[in-house]
């Protein structure tokens, strides 16, 4: 999970705050404390950390609203302050409809800015935009290569030349061929501080290239010294937002979140692994909902659109929830499942699950455990996957042996189909809200 030192302890914090039997001053004191420590822990400016607790004391005093015991107004209190330390509205790029809409890419060395580039391309072609990426790096002898071999793992085209060294004069040789393009992303020049050459080369290439935004790249590791790199760049570049690179890899990522947030530029993207898949638009509601173990069911809805489109997902859905599926409508879920990352990664964004003490072994045994079933599936004759009800004992050896998958794996396979099955007939018709309230009051951590 991204930051998961700092979520473990906020989530240990309410928990503890969840099982008091009174909530009094010496709780809140403790309360505030284990947060103070944990969000120092993650680098947050200590300045930014006593504000945010402060105000967490301050409206812990207010009157409760009705229907609302102390506990749970409390908890709330620390979801809404942490989603305000982090730039409260989830900050988008909208796409206007012309030809080409460029994003100029800026930032200092080492941040991830032409990985960045790859990462957002691919983002933006799989929502069906034609994209492309020009190389401005005069200074770099390897940065039109690095650019190039990014592009050409994600199959999008780029323009460079390391021939030509004026940046402003290589955008106008390839300007025509640009316009075909839907979005064109603008690699530019990096220096080791954000001094006044690159201040002077950015802001001519503006004036000629004239971008829909300007998209600061900082990795997570600068802790709170993104703070004032991001403020400099604003005041210095005028930038539109921020992208956190590295952000999977760090204890440092919450300096870097809550220093960008309060620069005066919003972070639009995080980089949360080192695939070119491992991007998300920052919601900080969501990104607040994971840590807390409350869940972040619009980044999780986003990720399943991507891996499979909409009317497939609504056919999927109606034959579990009339408990009619086979096993190929069952594979195809697993498949999904796989595209949307690893099995942590998806269980942290459904609310409740997230709050569940798993441990990392036993998620990677389910993520092998769904590997083997699939081989096991390859095996299957269309009428097993169809009917999985005729599978005796014969058929079952004859699917081991295919598979290389021991029997007694392909039978736990078949028990968890008929439960799911019986499990969808069980709820089949009843009000979805009211079964929600049922499952969540057996969930440790969640419900009353």
């Amino acid at each position: 999970m991204v930051l998961e030192n700092l979520g473990s302890k906020l989530k240990e914090s309410l928990r503890k705050l969840t099982k008091a039997v009174f909530v009094d001053d010496s709780l809140l004191d403790s309360l505030v404390r284990d947060i103070q420590r944990a969000l120092l822990q993650a680098d947050v400016d200590v300045h930014l950390v006593f504000d945010l607790t402060k105000k967490i004391k301050e409206r812990a005093q207010e009157e409760i609203p009705k229907k609302s015991d102390q506990r749970a107004h409390l908890v709330h209190i620390v979801y809404e302050e942490l989603i305000a330390l982090l730039g409260d509205e989830k900050s988008e790029i909208v796409i206007q409809k012309k030809k080409p809409f460029t994003i100029m890419m800026v930032g200092t060395y080492g941040n991830g800015k032409t990985t960045s580039i790859g990462k957002l391309a691919k983002y933006y072609h799989k929502r069906g935009y034609k994209t492309a990426a020009v190389g401005l790096d005069v200074h770099r002898p390897a940065a039109s290569q690095q650019l190039k071999q990014v592009c050409d793992a994600v199959k999008i085209p780029s323009f460079v030349d390391s021939t030509v060294k004026d940046p402003a004069a290589l955008y106008k040789i390839y300007e025509k061929q640009l316009s075909q393009f839907d979005i064109v992303f603008i690699d530019t020049a990096g220096r080791h501080d954000l001094d006044q050459e690159l201040v002077r080369e950015i802001k001519q290439l503006k004036q000629v290239i004239q971008p829909d935004e300007v998209l600061l790249v900082m990795s997570a590791d600068l802790g709170q010294a993104a703070g004032s790199l991001a403020k400099g760049f604003h005041e210095a570049c005028d930038i539109t937002g921020i992208m956190i690179t590295k952000l999977d890899g760090t204890a440092k990522g919450g300096g870097a979140l809550s220093g960008a947030s309060v620069s005066g530029a919003k972070v639009k993207f995080i980089g949360v692994g080192e695939k070119q898949d491992d991007l998300e638009t920052f919601n900080p509601q969501g990104f607040v909902g994971r840590l807390l173990g409350m869940g972040d069911l619009e980044t999780l809805l986003e990720k399943a659109q991507e891996v499979i489109p909409q009317e497939k997902a609504e056919d999927l859905g109606k034959k579990f929830l009339q408990g009619d599926f086979t096993l190929i409508d069952l594979y195809e879920q697993m498949q999904a499942m796989n595209k949307m990352g690893p099995l942590s990664k998806v269980l942290e964004m459904i609310p409740g699950m997230g709050q569940l003490k798993l441990p990392q072994g036993m998620l990677k045994v389910q993520e092998g455990k769904l590997e083997h079933w699939k081989y096991a599936m390859n095996s299957m004759t269309q009428s097993e996957l169809e009917n999985p009800d005729i599978i005796d004992s014969s058929r079952l050896q004859r699917i081991s042996k295919g598979s290389g998958i021991p029997a007694s794996e392909i039978r736990e396979l078949l028990k968890q189909y008929r439960q799911s099955k019986k499990l969808m007939r069980m709820v089949k018709g009843q009000d979805p809200s009211k079964l929600m309230k049922k499952l969540q009051g057996r969930l440790p951590g969640m419900g009353g």
